[in-house]
């Protein structure tokens, strides 16, 4: 007899992993029953493997290692009956036990006597009972494997699943092919082979459902199992699909090819329809955690799963909002949600993903938002349908909520027990009630994704605040400007009432007033949010002109004296420099007397140009002018802004320049405006200019 090299393979395989399975619990130590039928088991099916590999299937020898290894699982099995001490009466389990272990023994008994037998009529007749007693072995395996289910140890260990599970499938595929061969009156070799990879696939499942210390625990993700799940119903495929093709070959006659043909095409197309089912796999997510786990999440994937989602945008959830309602949904395989949003004490409608026609308030609702501000309870909407949700959920839920059979869930975001909103999560493919892993999941979520929308607002809170800083800060620099405009037109109007009937103090009047104007439509356009911080590029400017030009605006109000070299040109923004040297001159008119003038000088040295602002007035002590005068809102003079020489500073600064002083009380004040100074060929440009 010659084995088919699928055949081999497949049980060689399997014969080197069960014995390593078998190997790695013994150097792991440990005693007990469990342990020891299991270990036993393992090398029992490693040498039937071997068997079956080396001999042949139907060799005597392979027979009766077949038969070691049914006695050796049937005393596994037992054991762990009598290890749950919450088991159902266990004598009458024990009969069956012993009665399934006395046929498994009874078959091993007649592959024996099939050896020495070599009548062919009473071959034949042994074959039969032989193969008919093995179907019972298996049926009744299956059926005791069904049993260990009510066991208290089956319901708190998920390993304890998972090997009930794989025992299920030896016995499955067991009674597999000996039906095939009871059925179609000859060995299937398909099924054989099949048998062989099953028990490859087997191998792993027992290793993961083991510990070291003896424990039936899980020790295998989710995702794992479902890939596991997968791979066992492919074999589970591959095994009925071969004894429904050998069944067909016996009784099919003529027609055998074509109806295999068929029946491959069709289960294969079935299949596969079912397997890419949205719903499909929603079930087996759920029963593959509600039977292999503790849990029925995983919570470290979810909890990646879900801030992933949170913290990156995409073409579709570029909104925080859309990725906020995404991340809740997917932790229960809702298709869609909506968010609602606070308006002042009631919730509005806001955002939705994947859910068009999501309900939403129409009108904002003050109720439910008192309702999830003060409880922070999620809402199971089915429930209040059914009247059996707390009262004050049921008082909360308007009719927009009621009147929406796809509505599933309220989910409130809460952050430091302020709501800043809420998800209505659409009813999932797999549709069930919420549990309390639901619950305590939906509460964590929410009050991560609420710090989100928090901390989101907050920056746009802050972004408004910022430009309302801007304003003000702008603001206030032209209050302080309009300051010295009304200072300005003020000493124009007192020196009118002595010197209105001179020609010449009228033509200064006028240009003071012509100036004015235009300095105040000037600064009516810095208050537009779109106006920059410079009014033109920086460019070589003839300090002379604009000292000069100063000078003539102050003329009827206070005299003002220019000096210095015409061809002396800074590097500076005119319009800046300007405001610059006003706001000096301005405060030199205010601390000076009515007949003491004040002094512009122009000159330039090492490479830089400066501007000189001279007063004989009050002067400053040194420590004003060391703490105080470049400070803002701090003012020496009654009714000033304290906000001059600050933003004189600002604009020499935003240029290259800087502004030094030197004050003495009773004696006056000197400040130098130093600017990058300009090359000699774009000083005549710039008067030129």
């Amino acid at each position: 007899m010659t084995t088919a090299p699928l055949t081999l393979w497949t049980h060689a395989l399997a014969a080197l992993l069960f014995g390593m399975l078998a190997l790695a619990q013994i150097r792991a130590g440990g005693g007990g029953l469990p342990r020891a039928t299991f270990i036993a088991a393992l090398i029992a099916t490693a040498l039937w493997a071997l068997a079956v590999a080396g001999i042949d299937s139907r060799d005597v020898a392979t027979r009766v290692a077949e038969s070691v290894r049914n006695l050796a699982w049937l005393a596994f099995m037992y054991a762990l009956a009598r290890r749950d001490g919450a088991h159902a009466p266990l004598r009458w389990v024990s009969g069956v036990y012993g009665a399934v272990a006395l046929v498994a023994i009874g078959c091993a008994m007649l592959a024996l006597v099939s050896a020495t037998v070599s009548d062919r009529a009473a071959l034949s007749a042994l074959s039969y009972t032989r193969v008919a007693l093995r179907m019972l072995v298996a049926a009744a395996a299956l059926v005791l494997v069904h049993q260990l289910r009510a066991g208290a140890l089956w319901r708190a260990r998920g390993g304890m699943r998972i090997v009930g599970i794989a025992l299920m499938l030896m016995w499955g595929v067991d009674l597999a092919v000996y039906a095939g061969a009871w059925l179609t009156d000859r060995w299937p070799a398909g099924l054989i082979d099949a048998r062989g990879a099953v028990m490859v696939a087997l191998a792993p499942l027992f290793g993961l459902a083991v510990q070291r210390d003896g424990e039936w625990t899980l020790q295998v993700s989710r995702t794992v199992a479902l890939q596991s799940l997968s791979i066992v119903t492919a074999g589970l495929y591959v095994v009925v699909t071969g004894l429904v093709m050998g069944v067909i070959a016996a009784f099919g006659g003529d027609h055998a090819r074509i109806a295999q043909t068929a029946f491959v095409l069709g289960t294969a197309a079935a299949l596969m329809t079912i397997v890419s089912t949205p719903w499909v796999r929603a079930w087996a997510k759920v029963q593959v955690a509600k039977h292999l786990f503790s849990h029925r999440y995983d919570y470290r994937s979810e909890w990646l799963r879900f801030t992933e989602t949170l913290g990156s945008p995409g073409v579709e959830l570029a909104s925080l909002d859309r990725r906020v309602i995404k991340a809740i949904a997917d932790l229960t395989g809702s298709p869609g949600g909506a968010l609602l949003v606070p308006d002042g004490a009631a919730l509005g409608a806001g955002a939705d993903w994947a859910w068009p026609d999501a309900p939403l308030p129409p009108e904002p609702d003050t109720a439910l938002f008192a309702h999830l501000a003060g409880t922070a309870r999620i809402i199971e909407i089915d429930a209040v349908r059914a009247g059996t949700a707390d009262p004050a959920d049921v008082a909360a839920v308007g009719d927009w909520l009621r009147d929406s059979s796809t509505a599933w869930a309220v989910v409130p975001l809460l952050h430091f027990d302020r709501l800043a909103g809420a998800v209505v999560l659409h009813r999932p493919m797999l549709d069930r009630a919420l549990d309390w892993e639901d619950f305590d999941l939906f509460g964590v979520a929410g009050r991560q994704a609420a710090s989100y929308l928090a901390e989101a607002r907050a920056h746009a809170a802050l972004a408004d605040a910022q430009r309302f800083d801007e304003f003000n800060r702008r603001f206030a620099f032209i209050m302080h400007d309009l300051k010295n405009l009304v200072s300005q037109l003020t000493l124009v109007a007192r020196n009118a009432e002595r010197h209105a009937d001179n020609p010449a103090f009228r033509a200064d009047m006028v240009a003071t007033l012509t100036d004015s104007s235009q300095r105040m439509n000037a600064l009516l356009a810095k208050l537009s949010q779109h106006h920059g911080s410079r009014g033109e590029p920086v460019r070589a400017v003839p300090l002379l002109g604009i000292a000069q030009r100063i000078a003539d605006g102050r003329r009827a109000q206070h005299p003002v004296l220019v000096s210095g070299d015409a061809g002396v040109a800074a590097i500076a923004d005119p319009v800046a420099l300007e405001t610059l040297v006003t706001h000096l001159v301005q405060n030199a008119i205010e601390a000076s007397a009515p007949d003491a003038p004040v002094t512009l000088a122009v000159a330039a040295a090492n490479g830089a140009a400066s501007i000189t602002v001279v007063d004989r007035g009050c002067g400053m002590t040194p420590a004003f002018v060391r703490d105080e005068l470049f400070r803002p809102f701090v003012s020496a003079k009654p009714g000033g802004f304290g906000l001059g020489a600050f933003e004189a500073r600002q604009l020499a600064e935003a240029m290259g320049g800087t502004i030094g002083v030197a004050s003495r009380e009773g004696e006056g004040t000197r400040f130098c405006i130093t600017l990058p100074l300009a090359p000699p060929s774009d000083a005549v440009m710039g008067m030129a200019a």
